[in-house]
């Protein structure tokens, strides 16, 4: 009798011990979904701002030749 009961016990703590295993898996999965969810994010911001510092360097380049056209001018 004192058998039986040591293990359900047993049976139970193993039973318990799987179920928390797997459901830290689903969790870690869950996780790693938004992880990647955030580097897509990360990444089309990040080209988005690479596309507008080229936009802002070309804007550039064009006062400096529109100055430095005005500078020869003078001459």
């Amino acid at each position: 009798m004192a058998a039986e009961n040591i293990q359900v016990v047993v049976l139970a703590v193993i039973i318990g011990t799987l179920a928390a295993i797997v459901y830290s898996l689903r969790i870690l999965v869950l996780m790693e979904r938004r992880v990647a969810r955030i580097d897509e994010n990360l990444l089309a911001i990040t080209k988005r701002i690479a596309a507008e510092e080229l936009k802002i360097e070309a804007e550039e380049k064009k006062i400096e030749r529109v100055i430095g056209g005005r500078k020869k001018k003078r001459r």
